[in-house]
């Protein structure tokens, strides 16, 4: 189970986010809608070829300021 939850507004900024840190990803690779957290961290476990905790912290990041422009 994922370690976070989305609502629409910060799904948006965490898929912004992620998108500009990791550019080879496609937009179409990361669609996911809240209630999915775990399928996006399964999805972003393989597409980045990371763990599952990397991809929690790197998204847990991403919340901590999802108005700020950092990651």
């Amino acid at each position: 189970m994922a370690s976070f939850t989305f609502t629409p507004e910060t799904a948006q900024r965490v898929k912004i986010k992620v998108l500009r840190k990791y550019r080879e990803l496609a937009k179409e690779n990361l669609s996911f809608a809240p209630g999915n957290e775990d399928q996006l961290v399964d999805q972003l476990t393989h597409l980045l070829k990371r763990d599952v905790r990397y991809v929690e912290f790197t998204i847990n990041k991403a919340l901590a300021d999802p108005d700020g422009n950092r990651l």
